[in-house]
């Protein structure tokens, strides 16, 4: 970082306010490529101050001491070099919750909101609210899907699986801090192929991995070189994994039971196909997300 950084205080003949180290970093972050830099300078420093993002706007005059300027200096170096603010701060927020994060989960993201919606949703309009739903979460990551369906489902049984112990670890976590651990049970599960997942489920959800081999390379840098690949690729054709769940999907859904996969633009056809080709669903129409991009693909049961 410059010679002009927040570490050098007071050799200018100034000092570094909350409202100035705001200005430096957001100026500083914009030109090493972050597509909020703003935000990402508020985050770090509320991080650091141990204080709502929304205080620092009160604060712009009050000087930050030292050893805090230090901590916010090394925080801003490695977002500089790319690596995801979620992961410097420990927590992202997802569905107006704040859930741990840390590499051995992929940072949720406000596009995964659209399947809690979605989710929701039909449980309200086709389900009518129905008591004691059995939810099924496959690749649970931060265990995102599985809070928000539970915080939202009040009296719902939520089951959530990933095929990483580490991820499942982060879940419990979570699980635990939302006061969730009597509503949530955990399996360590590749797809649906654990035995305790047997049975009719009413909803499954999942935003499975689905990048093809062959885009990896050309994600932006602070998704491929910091979150968990396996967590990213779904194959070759980024629908392996997806494919599974259909056909496991099926032979578990309870009859009028709906399935919910994230999907991206590149492998939404082969999604769709999978489900066309699966006599035991019915697709329903791919939804699309805020930017107008094919979404969550959704079948229901015969």
């Amino acid at each position: 970082m410059a010679d002009n950084s927040p570490s050098n205080s007071g050799d200018d003949g100034n000092v570094w306010t909350v409202g100035r180290l705001l200005t430096w970093t957001t100026e500083w972050l914009g030109t090493r490529g972050s597509d909020s830099p703003r935000l990402d300078a508020e985050v770090l420093l509320a991080f650091v101050r141990n204080c709502q993002r929304i205080l620092l706007y009160t604060a712009f005059d009050e000087v930050v001491d030292a050893e805090q300027r230090q901590k916010f200096r090394e925080l801003v170096r490695r977002r500089g070099q790319g690596e995801p603010v979620a992961y410097l701060v420990g927590t992202k927020e997802f569905f107006s919750m704040s859930l741990k994060v840390t590499p051995a989960t992929l940072i949720p993201r406000p596009e995964t909101e659209g399947l809690v919606v979605r989710a929701l949703d039909v449980w309200r309009q086709e389900f009518s609210g129905k008591s004691g739903m059995r939810v099924l979460d496959v690749g649970t990551g931060s265990g995102a899907l599985a809070i928000a369906l539970a915080t939202h489902m009040k009296d719902a049984s939520i089951t959530a699986t990933d095929v990483s112990q580490a991820a499942l670890d982060i879940a419990s976590a979570n699980v635990s801090k939302h006061a969730l651990d009597r509503r949530i049970r955990l399996f360590q599960s590749n797809v649906l192929d654990h035995p305790d997942l047997a049975g009719s489920w009413d909803m499954i959800v999942s935003n499975p991995p689905y990048i093809r081999e062959d885009e990896f390379d050309g994600l932006p840098d602070d998704v491929r070189l910091y979150e968990p690949r396996e967590a990213l690729v779904g194959g070759v054709t980024g629908c392996e994994i997806v494919q599974r769940l259909v056909q496991q999907a099926s032979a578990s859904l309870a009859s009028g039971g709906w399935l919910f996969i994230e999907i991206g633009p590149s492998t939404v056809l082969a999604a769709e196909r999978s489900i066309s080709e699966t006599s035991e669903l019915v697709g329903e129409p791919t939804l699309k997300d805020a930017s107008g991009l094919a979404r969550i693909v959704q079948a229901r049961a015969l």
